[in-house]
């Protein structure tokens, strides 16, 4: 007789809790697709993502991610999103495996998959919302433009960071940073503006002769 998978009933009840709140989560996508027909879609969304950040515990977080699963594009059930978390786009996609710390704020992004975010990591919808290149006209009247912001797989954003341009897969960056422009891939950035201090090690690299992982 074939034995089961360790693990294999927790990952089955996992499932099954995810299935029933995103039955539950059912008639509140209803309303915030009707609600739509009258508002601005961003205006509206922005509002059900901040009463459903206020929900504290597991509870929260499995509400979210059903939530954001029905709302947003291509996004999965299978991530975490923190207490008091916003996100202020629908056009945003988080993938499988995501996690996403408490008091963030997320704008238009995709967030590939196992991709982990502390604690207040700020993602902006690019670098061009507002224009300024007429001292003469005030800032709120000179417009704008939202762009997508790509965050790739397996990248590490710590507390506090603050995104602007794309990340490639495998990025890490420091808390406190500022990124402003893309580095390249398995980067390791710090500082204001971020720029590269290291790359990551090979993932297929040998440990060092001291037992060590490099």
């Amino acid at each position: 007789m074939a034995q089961r998978t360790p693990g294999a009933g927790v990952m089955t009840a996992k499932r099954a809790v995810k299935t029933v709140f995103r039955l539950l989560m059912l008639p509140i996508y209803g309303a915030f697709c009707l609600l739509t027909l009258f508002g601005n879609t961003d205006s509206v969304f922005q509002g059900f993502s901040q009463a459903l950040s206020l929900i504290p515990g597991r509870i929260g977080t499995y509400c979210r991610a059903a939530f954001y699963s029905l709302a947003c594009p291509d996004t999965s059930d299978e991530i975490s999103i923190g207490f008091l978390t916003l996100l202020s786009h629908r056009d945003t996609t988080i993938e499988r495996g995501v996690y996403i710390g408490p008091q963030g704020n997320i704008g238009m992004c995709t967030i590939k998959e196992g991709t982990l975010l502390g604690s207040g990591v700020h993602i902006l919808s690019g670098k061009n919302q507002h224009y300024f290149d007429d001292p003469e006209t005030p800032i709120q009247q000179q417009g704008g433009r939202f762009e997508k912001v790509v965050i790739g797989a397996d990248c590490w954003l710590g507390n506090q960071s603050l995104v602007m341009a794309d990340l490639p897969k495998r990025t890490i960056v420091a808390a406190g940073a500022i990124v402003t422009h893309s580095p390249d891939a398995t980067s390791i950035l710090a500082g204001n503006p971020a720029k590269t201090i290291q790359r990551r090690a090979n993932p297929e690299r040998q440990p060092s002769e001291s037992g060590v992982s490099q």
